[in-house]
């Protein structure tokens, strides 16, 4: 009556080898579902911040889970952080974190322009000269430069044809903070026909300038590069590319648009790796 129990050790091996089999594939599954929660991009949020003389700047920021730097991006006349809206996800893919805002002086160019809804009336319509309009968002950028400072990581400057040539008094009235600048169709756009290449001297980090294909532009962008010292500007001339950043929006520029971004890309790699 007792033969039987020599079957009971192969049963039990049995069950625990079942055991034992399933519990690494429980554990698999619960790392996979872990790194796809992980991979999960952060979605982008409303901001805001405060210019030094009391305005509130609206923004987007583009988070990405663990940022090479902080791209600080500025938008052209007539437009908004929605400028930004297909550019700023490309970054924070390429590893970066990015903080578009609206400027007092722009519009709907992309879509609603809340700090311009807010502020003043812009200076071309109370019979001031049109270019100081720009120069009054100059605070709007140093506010977003403020702030920036907070994240300890690498500032990058990022601006589109006005305030392409605003982050030239920008980056150089913050020296020690910024790592880079990426300029957009930048042009002598203010009053003082030399302000952007005065600034462009005082610069000792790396500039990227680009603008659209177009021999005029291009010659501005490039009298603005070749001011910066030290062999520290990098001139992009597309083949194809429209005015600032749009030329990296396939919707604005169909045939140049991906070359551009490589481009662009590379410079970021090389600043901010």
């Amino acid at each position: 009556m007792k033969r039987p129990a020599p079957l009971l050790a192969p049963l039990l091996l049995l069950a625990c080898a079942a055991c034992h089999s399933t519990a690494p594939e429980a554990g698999n599954a619960a790392n996979t579902a872990a790194a796809a929660v992980a991979a999960e991009p952060i979605p982008p949020s409303s901001f805001w911040l405060r210019a030094n003389d009391g305005l509130t700047v609206r923004g987007t920021i583009y988070r990405a889970d663990k940022p090479k730097a902080i791209i600080l991006l500025f938008h052209q006349a007539g437009s908004s952080k929605d400028e930004y809206a297909t550019i700023a996800p490309r970054l924070v893919k390429a590893g970066y974190s990015a903080l578009a805002i609206d400027q007092r002086s722009g519009g709907a160019l992309f879509g609603k322009n809340e700090t311009a809804a807010v502020a003043r009336q812009p200076a071309s319509s109370v019979g001031r000269p049109e270019g100081l309009d720009y120069l009054d968002a100059k605070p709007d950028l140093q506010a977003a430069v403020d702030w920036a400072r907070r994240e300890n990581l690498p500032i990058i400057l990022w601006g589109s044809s006005y305030s392409a040539s605003l982050v030239f008094p920008v980056a150089a009235e913050n020296v020690g903070p910024i790592k880079a600048v990426l300029a957009f169709s930048p042009g002598e756009y203010f009053a003082d026909k030399h302000l952007v290449e005065d600034a462009a001297k005082k610069l000792t980090v790396p500039v990227f300038v680009t603008s659209a294909a177009d021999p005029e532009e291009i010659a501005e962008a490039g009298k603005i590069a070749e001011a910066v010292p030290g062999g520290n500007a990098t001139i992009y001339k597309p083949l194809d590319g429209v005015h600032g950043s749009s030329t990296l929006i396939a919707a604005k520029e169909p045939k140049g648009a991906e070359a551009n971004w490589q481009a662009v890309l590379a410079f970021l790699k090389k600043v901010a790796p």
